[in-house]
Protein backbone atom coordinates (compact mmCIF):
# COMPACT_ATOMS: atom_id res chain seq x y z
CA UNK A 1 0.00 0.00 0.00
CA UNK A 2 1.04 3.37 -0.34
CA UNK A 3 1.32 6.77 1.51
CA UNK A 4 1.54 4.44 4.56
CA UNK A 5 3.99 6.79 6.73
CA UNK A 6 0.90 8.27 8.44
CA UNK A 7 -2.46 9.36 8.66
CA UNK A 8 -5.05 7.20 6.62
CA UNK A 9 -2.38 5.55 4.98
CA UNK A 10 -0.90 4.03 8.45
CA UNK A 11 -3.89 3.11 9.90
CA UNK A 12 -4.91 0.98 6.91
CA UNK A 13 -1.36 -0.63 7.22
CA UNK A 14 -2.28 -1.40 11.08
CA UNK A 15 -5.70 -2.67 10.35
CA UNK A 16 -5.11 -4.88 7.87
CA UNK A 17 -1.82 -6.41 9.48
CA UNK A 18 -3.77 -6.77 12.34
CA UNK A 19 -6.29 -8.91 10.78
CA UNK A 20 -4.01 -11.36 9.44
CA UNK A 21 -2.17 -9.65 6.13
CA UNK A 22 1.10 -9.83 5.07
CA UNK A 23 1.57 -6.06 4.32
CA UNK A 24 4.19 -4.14 2.22
CA UNK A 25 3.77 -0.17 3.42
CA UNK A 26 5.24 2.09 0.91
CA UNK A 27 6.32 6.05 1.43
CA UNK A 28 8.28 8.76 -0.47
CA UNK A 29 10.58 8.55 2.97
CA UNK A 30 11.56 5.81 4.31
CA UNK A 31 12.12 6.63 7.92
CA UNK A 32 8.12 6.51 8.90
CA UNK A 33 7.06 3.05 7.45
CA UNK A 34 10.26 1.41 8.56
CA UNK A 35 9.33 2.57 12.04
CA UNK A 36 6.03 1.15 11.68
CA UNK A 37 7.19 -2.16 10.14
CA UNK A 38 9.47 -2.62 12.86
CA UNK A 39 7.10 -2.02 15.28
CA UNK A 40 4.06 -4.38 13.98
CA UNK A 41 6.88 -7.20 13.40
CA UNK A 42 6.18 -9.94 10.97
CA UNK A 43 4.22 -10.05 8.22
CA UNK A 44 5.35 -6.13 7.82
CA UNK A 45 7.93 -4.32 5.05
CA UNK A 46 8.60 -1.65 4.37
CA UNK A 47 9.96 0.01 0.98
CA UNK A 48 10.40 3.26 0.01
CA UNK A 49 8.45 4.40 -3.01
CA UNK A 50 8.25 7.47 -5.11
CA UNK A 51 4.68 6.59 -7.12
CA UNK A 52 5.32 9.04 -9.70
CA UNK A 53 8.38 6.58 -10.85
CA UNK A 54 6.92 3.47 -12.85
CA UNK A 55 9.60 1.74 -12.96
CA UNK A 56 9.72 1.29 -9.02
CA UNK A 57 6.26 1.05 -8.96
CA UNK A 58 6.21 -1.80 -11.07
CA UNK A 59 8.74 -3.77 -9.23
CA UNK A 60 6.49 -3.29 -5.61
CA UNK A 61 3.01 -3.60 -7.35
CA UNK A 62 3.27 -6.56 -9.33
CA UNK A 63 2.62 -9.41 -6.90
CA UNK A 64 -0.10 -7.85 -4.37
CA UNK A 65 -3.70 -9.44 -4.17
CA UNK A 66 -4.93 -6.22 -2.54
CA UNK A 67 -4.06 -2.30 -3.17
CA UNK A 68 -4.67 0.93 -1.16
CA UNK A 69 -3.71 3.65 -3.00
CA UNK A 70 -3.41 6.05 -0.40
CA UNK A 71 -0.52 8.72 -1.07
CA UNK A 72 -1.47 11.79 -2.18
CA UNK A 73 -0.26 15.77 -1.96
CA UNK A 74 -2.87 18.96 -1.37
CA UNK A 75 -3.03 21.87 -2.90
CA UNK A 76 -4.54 25.50 -1.36
CA UNK A 77 -5.38 27.91 -4.37
CA UNK A 78 -7.97 28.57 -6.85
CA UNK A 79 -6.79 28.22 -10.59
CA UNK A 80 -5.74 31.62 -11.27
CA UNK A 81 -3.02 31.47 -8.27
CA UNK A 82 -2.07 27.56 -8.99
CA UNK A 83 1.38 27.54 -11.10
CA UNK A 84 1.18 25.34 -13.38
CA UNK A 85 3.83 23.34 -11.71
CA UNK A 86 2.25 22.67 -8.82
CA UNK A 87 -0.95 21.06 -10.74
CA UNK A 88 1.00 19.53 -12.52
CA UNK A 89 3.01 17.50 -9.26
CA UNK A 90 -0.68 17.03 -7.31
CA UNK A 91 -1.45 15.22 -10.63
CA UNK A 92 1.50 13.37 -10.87
CA UNK A 93 1.23 12.30 -7.37
CA UNK A 94 -2.53 11.84 -7.05
CA UNK A 95 -3.46 10.81 -10.54
CA UNK A 96 -0.45 9.48 -12.00
CA UNK A 97 0.59 7.56 -8.77
CA UNK A 98 -2.54 5.92 -8.81
CA UNK A 99 -2.78 5.21 -12.29
CA UNK A 100 0.50 3.14 -11.67
CA UNK A 101 -0.20 1.54 -9.21
CA UNK A 102 -3.06 0.02 -10.68
CA UNK A 103 -1.61 -0.75 -14.19
CA UNK A 104 1.50 -2.73 -12.63
CA UNK A 105 -1.19 -4.55 -10.11
CA UNK A 106 -3.85 -4.96 -12.51
CA UNK A 107 -2.15 -8.11 -14.63
CA UNK A 108 -1.15 -10.31 -11.42
CA UNK A 109 -4.95 -9.87 -9.95
CA UNK A 110 -5.96 -10.73 -13.16
CA UNK A 111 -4.28 -13.80 -14.04
CA UNK A 112 -4.91 -15.08 -10.70
CA UNK A 113 -8.32 -14.24 -11.25
CA UNK A 114 -9.10 -12.59 -7.96
CA UNK A 115 -8.36 -8.86 -6.25
CA UNK A 116 -9.20 -5.95 -5.13
CA UNK A 117 -8.16 -1.94 -5.50
CA UNK A 118 -9.07 0.76 -2.90
CA UNK A 119 -8.13 3.90 -4.49
CA UNK A 120 -8.37 6.96 -1.56
CA UNK A 121 -10.11 9.99 -3.49
CA UNK A 122 -12.32 12.63 -1.79
CA UNK A 123 -15.23 14.53 -1.06
CA UNK A 124 -13.70 17.11 -3.32
CA UNK A 125 -13.41 15.27 -6.03
CA UNK A 126 -17.12 15.00 -6.11
CA UNK A 127 -18.05 18.93 -4.84
CA UNK A 128 -16.51 21.89 -4.94
CA UNK A 129 -14.68 23.20 -2.56
CA UNK A 130 -12.87 26.36 -2.82
CA UNK A 131 -8.78 26.87 -2.64
CA UNK A 132 -8.53 23.13 -4.22
CA UNK A 133 -8.74 23.32 -7.35
CA UNK A 134 -5.77 21.18 -8.49
CA UNK A 135 -6.45 18.97 -5.85
CA UNK A 136 -10.29 18.04 -6.90
CA UNK A 137 -9.11 17.87 -10.07
CA UNK A 138 -6.73 15.25 -9.62
CA UNK A 139 -9.36 13.04 -7.22
CA UNK A 140 -12.07 14.01 -9.72
CA UNK A 141 -9.72 11.87 -11.97
CA UNK A 142 -9.13 8.68 -9.45
CA UNK A 143 -12.74 8.41 -9.12
CA UNK A 144 -13.23 7.97 -12.52
CA UNK A 145 -10.21 6.13 -12.91
CA UNK A 146 -12.02 3.56 -10.47
CA UNK A 147 -14.73 3.70 -12.16
CA UNK A 148 -13.35 2.47 -15.75
CA UNK A 149 -10.82 0.07 -14.11
CA UNK A 150 -13.75 -1.67 -12.35
CA UNK A 151 -15.50 -2.12 -16.00
CA UNK A 152 -12.97 -2.94 -17.78
CA UNK A 153 -12.04 -5.92 -15.43
CA UNK A 154 -14.84 -7.06 -13.68
CA UNK A 155 -15.33 -9.89 -15.37
CA UNK A 156 -11.53 -11.06 -14.38
CA UNK A 157 -12.49 -11.23 -10.86
CA UNK A 158 -11.06 -8.16 -9.89
CA UNK A 159 -12.84 -5.35 -7.70
CA UNK A 160 -11.99 -1.50 -8.26
CA UNK A 161 -13.21 0.84 -5.59
CA UNK A 162 -12.89 4.22 -4.40
CA UNK A 163 -13.24 5.96 -0.88
CA UNK A 164 -14.07 9.68 -0.69
CA UNK A 165 -13.34 11.02 2.40
CA UNK A 166 -14.48 14.34 4.43
CA UNK A 167 -12.10 16.28 6.53
CA UNK A 168 -9.95 13.45 8.56
CA UNK A 169 -7.79 14.58 11.73
CA UNK A 170 -4.20 13.54 10.29
CA UNK A 171 -1.01 15.28 10.28
CA UNK A 172 -1.47 15.98 6.15
CA UNK A 173 -4.47 18.14 7.08
CA UNK A 174 -3.04 19.78 10.14
CA UNK A 175 -0.58 21.23 7.87
CA UNK A 176 -3.00 22.39 5.33
CA UNK A 177 -4.74 23.95 7.50
CA UNK A 178 -1.36 25.75 9.15
CA UNK A 179 -1.00 26.32 5.32
CA UNK A 180 -4.16 28.55 5.01
CA UNK A 181 -4.54 30.23 8.23
CA UNK A 182 -7.29 28.18 9.23
CA UNK A 183 -7.95 26.53 12.20
CA UNK A 184 -9.45 22.56 13.46
CA UNK A 185 -11.87 23.87 15.53
CA UNK A 186 -13.30 26.43 12.32
CA UNK A 187 -13.06 22.92 10.64
CA UNK A 188 -14.93 20.97 12.90
CA UNK A 189 -18.07 23.89 13.26
CA UNK A 190 -18.44 23.33 9.76
CA UNK A 191 -19.13 18.97 9.94
CA UNK A 192 -22.59 18.41 10.54
CA UNK A 193 -21.65 16.14 12.90
CA UNK A 194 -19.37 18.41 14.66
CA UNK A 195 -16.08 16.80 14.86
CA UNK A 196 -13.30 15.73 12.07
CA UNK A 197 -12.73 11.96 10.79
CA UNK A 198 -10.63 9.46 12.10
CA UNK A 199 -7.73 7.67 10.30
CA UNK A 200 -9.11 4.68 11.99
CA UNK A 201 -13.14 4.81 10.33
CA UNK A 202 -11.30 5.21 6.47
CA UNK A 203 -9.29 1.75 7.40
CA UNK A 204 -12.32 0.12 8.52
CA UNK A 205 -13.59 1.22 5.18
CA UNK A 206 -10.80 0.55 3.11
CA UNK A 207 -11.08 -3.07 5.11
CA UNK A 208 -14.54 -3.77 4.05
CA UNK A 209 -13.72 -3.24 0.49
CA UNK A 210 -10.56 -5.39 0.28
CA UNK A 211 -12.60 -8.54 1.90
CA UNK A 212 -14.70 -10.89 0.71
CA UNK A 213 -17.57 -8.98 2.40
CA UNK A 214 -17.61 -6.56 -0.38
CA UNK A 215 -17.68 -9.14 -3.26
CA UNK A 216 -20.41 -7.27 -4.79
CA UNK A 217 -18.90 -4.33 -4.40
CA UNK A 218 -17.12 -2.69 -7.44
CA UNK A 219 -17.31 0.61 -9.21
CA UNK A 220 -18.31 2.37 -5.93
CA UNK A 221 -17.08 6.21 -4.60
CA UNK A 222 -17.50 5.20 -1.17
CA UNK A 223 -18.43 8.97 0.73
CA UNK A 224 -17.41 8.79 4.63
CA UNK A 225 -17.98 12.40 5.26
CA UNK A 226 -19.89 12.94 8.52
CA UNK A 227 -22.64 14.03 5.97
CA UNK A 228 -20.84 16.95 4.95
CA UNK A 229 -21.72 16.15 1.12
CA UNK A 230 -25.41 15.67 2.61
CA UNK A 231 -25.69 19.14 3.96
Amino acid sequence: MTGAGSGIGESVARKLHAEGAEVVLSNVRMEPVEAIAAELGERAFAVELDVRDEEAVSEVARDVDVLANVAGIGSTTAAPETPLSVWENVFAVNARGTFLCCKHALPGMIERGAGAIVNVASVAGLIGLRNRAAYSASKGAVIALTRALAMDHVAAGVRVNAICPGTVDTPWVRRLVEEVGESLDGLRARQPMGRLGRPEEIAEAVLYLASDDAAFVTGTAFVIDGGLTAA
